[in-house]
């Protein structure tokens, strides 16, 4: 009898082993070993590198807090941008935390542009928590600001900002955005200074 048991488990061991190995470490390290090769930019992060130090990606979003700067929609990952806990806050309609939250995000954003309606997605957080990019309206509401703090013209901004939207994919997959890392690289480089 534990031939018997023995025999019919063999299969379902060796499969099992066999599947593990090939879906659990082959397929893994095929993948990797292909985007390494073909992509291997975006494989390792889409990380920008100035002066040999790694500065930013322009897939994950991070937190620029100085006026100087155009900033990115609220992140609920973690404690703001936390690639390891990359998720939403899971905060219904009917929560009060939520609402407090968005309600001084509102005002914070309307006494810096009085009388402007703001755009939603400056108050509002990504699924993921992670998103670089925010709409060219909520870019364009900011431009008051970063002109006012580094002395430039609104103009000049708006071209800056214009030339900074992508545009959806094949022309209608996803929507018009800008990516604020990409802004504020852009910004930095027209080496103007802060206003005194």
């Amino acid at each position: 009898m534990n031939t018997d048991i023995l025999s019919s488990f063999r299969p379902a061991l060796v499969m099992t082993l066999l599947f593990a190995l090939l879906l659990g470490l082959a397929y893994p390290l095929a993948l990797t070993g292909i985007g390494q090769a073909l992509f291997p930019s975006q494989a390792n992060g889409s990380l920008v590198v100035d002066g040999g130090k790694v500065v930013g990606s322009t897939v994950v979003g991070q937190a620029f807090a100085s006026e100087r700067y155009f900033h990115t929609r609220p992140s609920a990952a973690g404690q703001g941008y936390d690639g390891l806990a990359s998720a939403g806050s899971n905060l219904g309609p009917a929560s009060q935390a939520l609402h407090d939250r968005v309600k001084a995000d509102l005002q914070r954003m309307q006494t810096a542009a009085p009388g402007r309606p703001v755009p939603p997605d400056l108050v509002t957080t990504s699924a993921s928590g992670l998103d670089p990019h925010i709409s060219p309206e909520a870019a364009l509401y900011q431009v008051e600001r970063v002109a006012r703090v580094r002395a430039l013209e609104p103009e000049a901004l708006r071209r800056l900002v214009a030339a900074s939207i992508e545009r959806p994919a094949l022309g209608f997959i996803g929507e018009p955005r800008v990516n604020v890392f990409e802004l504020n690289r852009r910004l930095d480089a027209l080496g103007a200074k802060p206003a005194q």
